[in-house]
């Protein structure tokens, strides 16, 4: 679950998670169920679930996370949760797809580092911030070999785009495994895990077979 201090639901801190994303896991063949961001109990969670999908969001990220002065020094409940649940994903070898902020959460938890902002940060980078979900923004280029690639069955797909940050460096053993034309980084995985993959854009809106393909191989993989 995301994490909101209030909103339309409660004036109160809350849990909130759109629902596009417990569809996309039902359409694939799972049972979705709803993590809360309990930091002593994560790793419990892991232990029980087969799967996890590393949502969305849009929340103050720690500055350590782009080592140029910008971000947060104190830490978003958030961040804090899902940095360890990712490193703990990946001890477990447990099948997990990281979306938008969950993946660049996972480049963050593996040593990687991020822009703070993509229009300001690489010359010449299209926009990346679409208004809407349910429309294709640009194309990703899928490296050959990758478990990407092995998912969706093409080299070049449309997807859509809503994020200001993104991934300017990763760490030891994750690999770029999708690329915007632009050159900005859509997708990165993890060799030699049963299912470790993050993307940038949205998948849970199936703007495409492709969008799909990546909830079923989660689920496969969960299986």
């Amino acid at each position: 679950m995301d994490w909101q201090v209030k909103g339309s639901y409660s004036p109160r801190p809350h849990y909130a998670i759109r629902d596009s994303y417990f569809q996309a896991v039902w359409d694939a063949g799972g049972l979705p169920i709803g993590l809360p961001l309990l930091e002593a109990a994560g790793h419990d969670y892991l232990v029980e679930v087969d799967g996890v999908i590393v949502p969305g969001g849009d929340y103050p990220s720690p500055s350590r996370w782009y080592g140029d002065g910008h971000g947060i020094a104190d830490e978003h409940p958030r961040s804090v949760v899902n940095e360890q649940m990712v490193r703990d994903l990946l001890l477990l070898d447990k099948p997990f797809l990281a979306i938008c902020a969950g993946h660049q959460e996972l480049a963050a938890a593996t040593g990687g580092l991020l822009y703070w902002r993509v229009k300001d940060s690489l010359p010449g980078a299209g926009n990346h911030r679409g208004t809407t979900p349910t429309e294709p923004s640009h194309d990703v280029l899928v490296q050959p070999g990758t478990l990407l690639h092995k998912l969706v069955g093409v080299e070049r797909f449309a997807v859509n785009s809503h994020h200001h940050e993104a991934v300017k460096s990763l760490g030891d053993g994750v690999i770029v495994s999708g690329l915007a034309p632009d050159g900005v980084i859509e997708a990165i995985e993890v060799p030699g895990k049963r299912f470790a993959l993050g993307v940038q854009w949205h998948p849970e809106f199936g703007l495409s077979e492709a969008d799909h393909a990546l909830f079923v191989g989660l689920v496969n993989a969960a299986k």
